[in-house]
């Protein structure tokens, strides 16, 4: 068994950490942020400094992936989010009322989720690993680059070293440590070379609110889907745990006016003009509006033309790639993610550069399609956002583009599409695959080719700016 190293200690790095630990290895985490876990999951909203994570009091959803990892890798985990309060999230239950066949169905129970507030989700994870034996967690390590030797004429990292000067020897480094990993740095100055990047600016701004419940009950979910497209802006709904959920309202960065919405009272006068949403003020506030912007879709390699540039290191989660998250993709393919890290440490550990080989393949085959995916959903939603502000005509797009675009309002009509949906929705099977079944896309287009396809009840352009006047 190794000595393995993971570089961070959020979400992502705890479950990477547990299940190489419970595949036999010895597992050290190393997370930059001091303050360990409070003892209370309260005290973990009120009170957590997590400055390393700049998502974590933001909306924060757990998709129906997350319950299947959960389900199959770590179901204390799950037990453990249920007895915090997690909800449970059965979109099912809530069919449109244009969906005829309300019958349930064999496989229904994939799309259920358990789903928690970002602090009370690490809370957890925190939680469980501190009883794991073989998984140290170390809080307050900063590290400030990695230690090298070359092998077999590829260059490997055989540890860390902290900016206390620390060594600390490796069999394998995991970098888990998000989206602000400094991993290109340090290995530009290890003499490795460049990572492979690419990287975007989402597009997005996000205003986000969250509340408690006076009497203990959740808004009813009065939309088919949790994000709502309105025009130039989203409105997207997350219910927590204890009780709590979030509302956010997000638009395009460059959209000024909307900036407006950073004030309170702007944000609750443009959710309670959208009828199907307003009811989601019906709670007490436990924050301010809490606004999140430049966020990067990013996507790193460590490899050219499929070959490795080194060995003794991977990366998982957010530090391979980063999304918009407003998807809420990131934890579902992140904890994914470290399951097939196990895998393949498990088929691969003796031989350093087949395991970054296999890692390299596993990763582009199963992960680097959601990426992908989820870079074409922004810049079309971004797209569609410019139009609206401008005025200007949709361009024309083929058939199998516009199956795409409508697919949504199809879905709200149709028991078999709006389980399709919610399957690229829940992060379960890429929209491709989806789009490949036969007479899917034309049923879509039957659905949708001979109607004006509504919009979901909300303010006009030009409502929208007086009330942010």
């Amino acid at each position: 068994m190794a000595e393995i190293t993971v570089l961070g200690g959020g979400v992502c790095g705890l479950a990477t950490a547990m299940l190489l630990a419970r595949d036999g290895h010895e597992v050290a985490v190393l997370e930059r942020d001091p303050t360990p876990a409070p003892d209370a999951v309260d005290d973990a909203w009120t009170g957590w400094a997590r400055s390393g994570v700049v998502q974590f009091r933001q909306p924060h959803f757990l998709q129906p992936r997350v319950r299947r990892v959960l389900d199959r890798e770590l179901p204390d985990v799950r037990d453990a989010l249920l007895a915090a309060g997690a909800a449970v999230v059965d979109p099912i239950a809530r069919l449109p009322p244009a969906v005829a066949d309300r019958a349930a169905r064999d496989g229904d129970e994939r799309f259920v989720s358990v789903t928690a507030r970002r602090t009370t989700t690490e809370h957890v994870f925190a939680s469980v690993a501190a009883n794991e034996p073989r998984v140290r967690v170390r809080r307050g390590v900063e590290v400030a680059g990695l230690t090298t030797r070359m092998n077999g004429g590829l260059p490997h990292v055989t540890g860390v070293r902290t900016s206390s000067g620390e060594e600390l020897a490796s069999d394998l480094v995991v970098d888990a440590m998000g989206r602000n990993s400094k991993l290109p740095r340090w290995l530009r100055e290890g003499g490795v070379g460049d990572v492979h990047e690419e990287a975007e600016d989402s597009g997005f701004v996000y205003y986000t609110r969250f509340y408690r419940a006076r009497d203990g009950s959740i808004p009813a979910v009065r939309t088919p889907f949790q994000s709502t497209p309105i025009g130039s802006f989203s409105i997207l709904t997350v219910p927590g745990d204890r009780s709590t959920w979030a509302v956010t309202i997000f638009t395009a960065s460059g959209d000024r006016p909307l900036k407006q919405l950073k004030h309170a009272d702007r944000f609750a006068a443009v959710l309670s003009s959208c009828p199907l949403h307003a009811h989601w003020l019906d709670g007490e506030p436990i924050s301010d509006v809490l606004p999140m912007a430049g966020v990067l879709d990013r996507y790193r390699r460590l490899a050219v033309g499929g070959r490795p540039l080194v060995s003794g290191l991977v990366l998982v989660a957010d530090a391979w790639a980063c999304t918009n998250p407003s998807l809420a993709r990131g934890l579902a393919l992140g904890l994914d993610h470290a399951a097939r890290l196990r895998d393949t440490v498990r088929a691969h550990l003796d031989d350093p550069a087949e395991l970054a080989q296999a890692w390299d393949s596993v990763t582009e085959a199963e992960f680097t399609p959601w990426y992908r995916a989820t870079v074409a959903t922004d810049r079309a939603r971004l797209a569609e956002i410019d139009r609206l502000r401008n005025g200007t005509a949709p361009p024309p797009v083929d058939r199998p583009a516009l199956a795409r675009a409508r697919l949504p309002v199809a879905a709200t009509r149709d028991p078999d599409l709006f389980r399709a949906f919610l399957e690229i929705v829940g992060c379960l099977t890429l929209p491709a695959d989806v789009f490949a079944r036969s007479g899917l896309a034309d049923r879509v287009l039957e659905l949708t080719e001979t109607v004006d396809l509504p919009a979901p009840p909300g303010p006009t352009r030009e409502e929208l700016l007086a009330l942010l006047a």
